[in-house]
């Protein structure tokens, strides 16, 4: 029987892991977090009162074992001089589906089986909800598209509605044989789920490891000079007597062209493994990758295989 494994994050980071683990016989769930209200998807949840498809999109795309052309599809953004302009091929199908179908989980069924998905996507919750954040000034930031492009430092994080958690969430935790937090923004991607005191409840309850892939490079107001041992440290404040058990992280050095450029354009800076300040076990490698478009990323295969690995010779 596949182990099963629950995925929780949103992002680029999530469909970048998603995309490695699926070479692998696993039983995937993937908790995807509906707050980004930027671009296309903030248009569209304004408009129909629909929680965020953008994340979505890339999840179900990341998933998919279908034509590539599909994927290109579903990606393709319009530029136009139109009311198209920005929009996603991808969102709109998500927010036809969610329509024709009555909600998300039903509308991301229906597509599922058009896309061929290796695994399950649930959306966190059904509800629009709105990320806040406190910052280090005292300030209050409405809406994630607001917070990521502050430059103050958050303190924390929090829903201005309190949103129903999706059920199909807590049965997933609840059945799985590893619990894995993704890559991504901390604040805005990765804890966005600890915010529902359900899902808190269910890891609490569950028998499952907790693991969590780190990032490599920082991400400006989110976590600037964090090290691996802090990403770890942010995590467990939101989660509840459960806490990280595994984590996976970037071993390797960046070349020095490449994190010169994160740092002067994105303000961004590698992720430092400080095995001194981390108890728990860590699982390491090389993981650098840079896309064609010289875009850093995580060598999926090489992630998705040591997750694997340790999963099906740990006894779990």
């Amino acid at each position: 029987m596949k182990k099963k494994v629950v995925v929780l994050g949103g992002g680029t980071g999530m469909s970048n892991l998603l995309m490695g683990l699926k070479n692998f016989p696993l039983d995937i769930s993937a908790i995807v977090t509906v707050c980004d209200d930027g671009s296309s998807t903030g248009i569209l949840r304004e408009e129909f009162n629909i929680p965020a498809v953008g994340d979505i999109r890339r999840v179900l795309v990341a998933l998919s074992e279908t034509e590539p052309l599909v994927m290109d599809l579903f990606n393709y953004r319009f530029k136009t001089t139109s009311d198209l302009d920005g929009h996603t091929v991808g969102n709109l199908l998500l927010t036809a589906a969610t329509e024709i179908c009555g909600n998300m989980s039903d509308g991301i069924e229906s597509l599922s089986k058009v896309l061929n998905l290796k695994g399950k996507v649930i959306p966190l919750t059904e509800d629009n909800v709105t990320l806040m954040a406190k910052m280090d000034d005292g300030s209050i930031v409405e809406g994630e598209h607001h917070i990521t492009l502050s430059k103050k430092k958050i303190e924390k994080v929090y829903y201005k509605e309190k949103p129903r958690v999706n059920k199909d969430a807590l049965k997933a935790i609840k059945e799985a044989d590893l619990i894995l937090f993704s890559m991504g923004s901390l604040f805005t991607s990765i804890i966005p789920n600890l915010l529902i005191k359900d899902i808190v409840e269910e890891i609490d309850k569950s028998k499952a490891q907790i693991m969590y892939a780190c990032n490599m490079m920082t991400q400006p107001g989110e976590t600037d000079n964090f090290k691996v041992s802090d990403h770890i440290n942010k995590l467990n404040k939101y989660l509840g007597k459960r806490k990280i058990e595994i984590v996976v992280a970037n071993n390797s050095k960046i070349d020095k062209k490449m994190a010169k450029f994160y740092e002067t354009t994105e303000q961004k800076d590698p992720v430092i493994l400080d095995k001194e300040n981390i108890k728990i076990k860590i699982i390491e490698d090389n993981y650098v990758y840079v896309t064609k478009n010289n875009l850093l990323r995580h060598d999926n295969i090489k992630l998705g295989f040591d997750i694997f690995y340790y999963l099906t010779n740990s006894g779990v």
